[in-house]
């Protein structure tokens, strides 16, 4: 794939761009700012984006603004927010570009908690393919909010943590595995997913779920 990678800290910015070399990416533009992320993605048209959150030159928010844009702009553009940071409100303006039915795929990750490489990639690969993948951390901040709102009071507790892994890209068997449960079991877990949240049958079910949920959080 063609990556552009936003990123201020120089010696993270060799380094993440080393990793996705060396699994036969080709890195575009590796820059340290909003406002050159927001040019490089004009010029290079990457199939994916890799952004921090906070960058020059208030280093609050400024990656999640210029992915907003980014996707106002593209809807189909991938993007991947890789931050040390849980940034939930400014989240959900990014969410809300996810109602087109192109939409590219999407991520928040935690870089504390990108434990392997490989999880790492696997997760680059997934959201370059048009997938959900969002940090368990980032998840629970979500949720909690949602709950308390009561967008998701419909489901169980069981059926919120099933949703929670679907929401981190893991198919049923992995599921299965994680909670300890049959893969039938997570089946039905998810079917009830599905029919408690207010998604329609058409396009991806697990995406269209995990974003439903997502945009509660609000």
């Amino acid at each position: 794939m063609r990556i552009v990678l936003a990123e201020d800290s120089p010696l993270l910015r060799a380094g993440i761009t080393t990793v996705l070399e060396s699994d036969g990416h080709t890195v575009c533009a590796a820059v340290a700012d909003a406002h050159a992320l927001v040019a490089a993605t004009r010029v290079h048209l990457p199939d994916l984006v890799i952004t921090d959150v906070r960058m020059p030159p208030t280093h609050t928010v400024e990656g999640i603004t210029a992915a907003v844009h980014l996707r106002e702009n593209n809807p189909s553009l991938p993007i991947l927010i890789l931050s040390q940071y849980i940034s939930v409100g400014p989240l959900h303006q990014l969410i809300d570009t996810d109602s087109a039915p192109n939409r590219g795929g999407l991520g928040y990750l935690l870089k504390d908690r990108v434990a392997h490489i490989r999880h790492f990639l696997d997760a680059v690969r997934s959201i370059a393919g048009g997938q959900t993948v969002i940090d368990p951390d980032i998840i629970v901040a979500l949720v909690g909010d949602s709950r308390r709102r009561g967008i998701l009071a419909a489901l169980t507790p069981r059926e919120l943590e099933v949703l929670a892994l679907v929401a981190q890209g893991l198919t049923n068997g992995q599921i299965a595995t994680q909670l300890v449960v049959s893969e039938p079991a997570v089946r039905k877990h998810v079917g009830n997913i599905f029919a408690k949240l207010p998604i329609d049958n058409t396009g991806d079910r697990r995406v269209q779920a995990t974003l439903t949920y997502l945009n509660g959080a609000r």
